[in-house]
């Protein structure tokens, strides 16, 4: 099937077996292997991505269902050689070891970020009414789909704070 999508800001057609997942496609297809594949049961959120500013787990999800979609993988934060603020702040925490799920990591962060910012609450979220407070809590029950198998978690917080606390 005939499938159109933009990614990281590039129109991509791909002709593709309907059965082909998301992450398939970014990794197979049109060569982008930040998106990591590691239980490819949408568990541990190594995949995930961007679709139109919501994070998805691109393993879980059809090609063919994003065709007109915007997708913004890993590769495509950077805005030339600067680095996405979470990217600089993962360096500068150190949040990362083996760096297998640092890109799903990353990814989910951003549009974590971009759901506070949209006022989206969550299990932790302490008031639906007032602006959200980013505790640790927050922060970790927003980003519990993502797992770190070295347990980098606290230098994982650190660079999210870091660029939270620019962004409030």
């Amino acid at each position: 099937m005939k499938t159109t999508m933009t990614v990281n800001g590039q129109v991509r057609s791909l002709d593709l077996d309907t059965r082909t997942t998301l992450l398939d496609a970014l990794r197979e297809h049109l060569d982008l292997k930040g998106s990591k594949k590691g239980c490819d049961q949408g568990q541990c959120g190594a995949c995930t991505v961007l679709v139109n500013g919501t994070r998805i787990n691109a393993c879980l999800s059809l090609a063919v269902m994003h065709d007109g979609d915007e997708i913004l993988t890993i590769e495509g934060l950077a805005d030339g050689e600067n680095l996405h603020p979470l990217q600089q702040a993962f360096l500068t925490e150190d949040a990362f070891q083996c760096g297998y799920c640092t890109p799903g990591q990353i990814c989910s962060a951003v549009g974590m970020l971009q759901e506070v910012a949209a006022g989206l609450p969550s299990q932790e979220t302490e008031s639906l009414t007032g602006p959200i407070s980013l505790t640790d809590a927050e922060i970790r029950e927003r980003l519990s789909g993502n797992i770190c198998r070295c347990s980098a978690y606290p230098q994982i917080l650190a660079a999210v704070r870091r660029v939270a606390g620019a962004t409030q």
